[in-house]
């Protein structure tokens, strides 16, 4: 008897597995501004000329330049809604202190790599850009992360511009699937076991292994895309008509080279050749 249900585990644990690693059928059609253009990671930024990631500048600068923008999404200690990638606010604004534990008002005091640029809230972010390219919204698994989500859902509601939203928090695809499901949703994800060493084992393996995508059914992957080839991410793309997403790419080459994979290219610290038509 033992042995007939150790049988039965082996013959249905991996379809349990491939169900449960299936995204959403893909919604083409609203997916393909995101393919036309690039999408500038954090802004067009570029720290050398004095254009931090997620400033204002790095956002008016990608959408004149007529790319998409990708940005990162948390809240402060008193609920505002502010465009900022870390946890911590030393690498940006030289400061040992977790975003999440700041006032807005405090964050007010710091500047960005030293310019005058200041953390933007998300209305300012999105009153520049002003619906003239596609927008990646990043939720931050830091902090209130479904308290964020819910927010910046509410936001976009009055935006008239193209957006769709990601994390690699999979409770918040999966609200979003739940509470607004007409919003384009994506699950951010890389291999787990190279990126993440100290997560604890059975962490790296869900979350490299997207198991989670049963519960959010996601629109699309944004992936790594050093990292194509993980076991996983291998088998989602050759199973189903999923949308893939890279992220970040960071050179010419690397780009032409993700093509065959990805419709969608994030990319940083390059200018990209224009696509063409």
């Amino acid at each position: 008897m033992a042995f007939l249900s150790i049988l039965l585990i082996m013959l249905w644990a991996p379809l349990l597995y491939l169900w449960m690693l299936g995204p959403r059928k893909p919604r083409r059609k609203q997916m393909r501004p995101f393919e036309r253009v690039y999408i500038a990671h954090r802004g067009l930024h570029n720290a050398k000329e004095g254009v931090p990631e997620n400033s204002l500048t790095a956002f008016r600068l990608a959408a004149e330049g007529g790319y998409g923008a990708e940005m990162d999404l948390q809240l402060t200690k008193d609920g505002k809604l502010v465009v900022f990638h870390d946890a911590s606010l030393e690498r940006m604004c030289g400061v040992k202190k977790r975003l999440v534990d700041c006032t807005y008002e405090e964050l007010q005091q710091y500047t960005l790599l030293e310019t005058q640029e200041k953390i933007p809230t998300f209305d300012e972010v999105l009153k520049v850009i002003h619906g003239r390219g596609p927008l990646i919204v990043e939720i931050k698994s830091e902090g209130h992360c479904i308290r964020a989500a819910k927010m910046a859902c509410e936001r976009l509601k009055s935006y008239r511009g193209i957006y769709c939203m990601e994390s690699f928090h999979p409770a918040v695809v999966w609200w979003i699937r739940r509470h607004y499901p007409h919003i384009l949703r994506g699950q951010l994800s890389m291999n787990y076991f190279v990126d993440e060493a100290d997560r604890p084992f059975y962490q790296k393996l869900v979350m490299t292994s997207m198991v989670f995508n049963v519960f959010s059914r996601p629109d699309f992957i944004a992936y790594k895309h050093t990292q194509k080839d993980q076991f996983s991410y291998r088998l989602l793309r050759r199973l189903y008509l999923v949308e893939n997403v890279a992220w970040t790419i960071q050179s010419q080459e690397d780009l032409e080279e993700a093509q065959d994979t990805f419709r969608v290219m994030i990319f940083d610290s390059f200018i990209p050749k224009k696509k063409t038509p």
